[in-house]
This record gives structure tokens, C-alpha cells and sequence, in this order.
């Protein structure tokens, strides 16, 4: 599953349909692809924070705390997990109301490989620099936007027009699902679960 990660980049429609064509059950979807590349964001992001640490401006960079950054990482990287199901789930089951019912397993799939650019521009979670995260992370969420719009009729097997009627519910719902992560986390730092810096 690796292998298409370059043709998603090089020729995206052609990839969609090769990665229509190689039927993939859950399971494999996520022990070849998902597992994997999920791994990058907080990995590299642990290590960021705790050997660079965060840098704002011309103050200096302020580390987590290992014990407080590995839980961090971990619930990172099982947010991910759930967040690619969960998106594919929510994927088949707004399928019917475009007329087409296809297996989780498809769904999941297109929810994987749609979060591509996602995963692998966690890697600049090495040097967590407000800017240089945001400048690149503009560009892997609007990417990530298009192999959504290209890649769904493709993997659901619908015309191109209820494709992009369907792409833009399923960004919203995306969209939404983002916020109420961003309100939870606020909350949960409210209550004692804000990370520990290094002094």
C-alpha cells in the first residue's frame, strides 16, 4: 500500500483508480498504511518538543516535559487511528444519500490515503517552529482537500458532479469534527491535563 504514496503526488486520478482496483480489507489497510504513517506525526513531534522545543519569535524554545510529551504523543497517535475509521465510517454511511453503498473497508481506504500530505508533513514536528509548521501545513491541508474531491467518485463509484456535492459535505463534517477536537483539548487543559514544560 506504501507504493501508491508517490502516484498520489505524481498522477492522482491514475492512483485512485489502482487503489480502487486492489481491494484492501480494514485490517491490511491499517497493519500496511495507516499504522505507519500515523506514527509520523507524533513521534516527530516528541521529539521535537522535547530536544528543540517550541520556539515564539526571538524568546527561547520551551520544552515539554518527556513523561508529559510521550502521553501527549500517544493520545496524538490514537486520535489519528480513530479519526481515519471514524471518517471512513462516516463516509458509507452518507454514501446512501448519494445513491451508492460500498464496503467499510473501500471507505476507510479513501480515508487513509485522503490524509496522506497530512501525515507525512508531521515530520517538520522535528523543529516545531510556529511558522515553519503553519507555512507547511497550509499547503499538505489543501492537498489533502484535493485528493478528497479527485479520489471519492473514483473510490464510491459515483459520477463527478455527486462527487464534489459529496467531497464538500464530507470536508464539513471534517471541518466540524476538527473544532469539537480544538474545544475538547481546551477543556481538558482547563482541568489539569495542560502539559508540564521543562523549567
Amino acid at each position: 500500500m506504501l507504493s501508491h504514496i508517490l502516484g498520489l503526488f505524481i498522477h492522482p486520478k491514475k492512483e485512485w483508480q489502482a487503489i480502487h482496483d486492489s481491494e484492501c480489507s480494514v485490517s491490511r489497510c491499517y497493519l500496511s498504511y495507516v499504522l505507519i504513517l500515523a506514527a509520523i506525526p507524533p513521534v516527530a513531534g516528541y521529539l521535537g518538543t522535547t530536544q528543540f522545543g517550541w520556539q515564539f519569535g526571538a524568546r527561547e524554545a520551551v520544552k515539554l516535559a518527556p513523561q508529559s510529551a510521550i502521553i501527549i504523543a500517544v493520545a496524538y497517535y490514537l486520535i489519528m487511528l480513530v479519526g481515519v475509521f471514524t471518517m471512513g465510517l462516516i463516509i458509507q454511511r452518507m454514501g446512501q444519500a448519494y445513491g451508492t453503498e460500498q464496503p467499510l473497508s473501500r471507505t476507510v481506504t479513501l480515508a487513509a490515503y485522503t490524509a496522506t500530505p497530512l501525515f507525512l508533513i508531521g515530520v517538520f514536528e522535528l523543529l516545531p517552529i510556529l511558522w515553519i509548521n503553519f507555512l507547511v501545513g497550509l499547503p499538505a491541508l489543501g492537498y489533502s482537500v484535493v485528493l478528497l474531491y479527485t479520489g471519492l467518485p473514483i473510490m464510491m463509484g459515483i459520477s463527478e458532479e455527486k462527487g464534489f456535492l459529496f467531497s464538500s459535505a464530507v470536508l464539513a463534517v471534517g471541518l466540524v469534527t476538527l473544532v469539537c477536537m480544538m474545544v475538547a483539548t481546551a477543556i481538558l487543559w482547563g482541568y489539569g491535563f495542560a502539559p508540564q514544560f521543562v523549567d
